[in-house]
């Protein structure tokens, strides 16, 4: 499974940050769960951490997804 790759954050004033997805927004936290986040980015691996955050990760079904007879053309 390849690594995620292509995500960014910015810190706003008032504690608000936002995480992008090759320029593209992708979500915004506010508040404790801001907070949370930024901890999690000086711990670990950031484009993992913005990964899961948005939710934009690869969850090892695709192969079996593209295989199943609903999905083939």
């Amino acid at each position: 499974m390849p690594r995620p790759h292509g995500f960014t954050y910015e810190q706003h004033a008032g504690g608000t940050v936002r995480i992008s997805h090759h320029g593209r927004p992708a979500t915004t936290l506010n508040g404790p769960r801001a907070t949370q986040f930024l901890a999690e980015i000086e711990a670990s691996d950031p484009q993992l951490v913005m990964a899961r955050w948005t939710g934009n990760y690869k969850r090892g079904n695709e192969r079996t997804a593209r295989d199943h007879p609903r999905n083939r053309r």
